[in-house]
């Protein structure tokens, strides 16, 4: 059972999202934390709003950190990670990407997904 504790060294997380402006800003937080959910979006985005609720509460409840990309104001941090449709969903790991989800997910299916990445 795993326990919620931000001792373990490097693995401090937040609980909130992290709103991510550029490049290096993104950079910064996938260095800072082991696992990273980082969550492309548009204020426009009727499928976005419907998972900003979603993201909160992963961002509270697992030991990943979250992160959040206005594709609208960062084109080019969009398209560097490919992104072509919003919401896409963006999985880092140790500093590495390992997955991409497009369109709207399950708390479930982004729950189960992190914890592969955080056990």
């Amino acid at each position: 059972m795993a326990t919620d504790t931000a001792s373990d060294a490097g693995t401090a997380t937040t609980n909130e999202p992290l709103h991510v402006d550029g490049q290096s800003q993104l950079d910064d937080v996938v260095a800072e934390h082991d696992v990273v959910l980082m969550d492309f979006y548009a204020d426009w985005c009727g499928p976005c709003q419907m998972l900003e609720p979603v993201v909160e509460t992963l961002a509270a409840e697992t030991d990943a950190a979250v992160a959040k990309v206005d594709v609208d104001a960062n084109q080019q941090l969009a398209g560097a990670y490919g992104v072509r449709g919003v919401p896409t969903l963006v999985l880092f790991a140790d500093g590495e990407q390992v997955e991409e989800l497009v369109g709207l997910q399950s708390e479930d299916q982004l729950r189960a997904l992190i914890e592969t990445h955080t056990e």
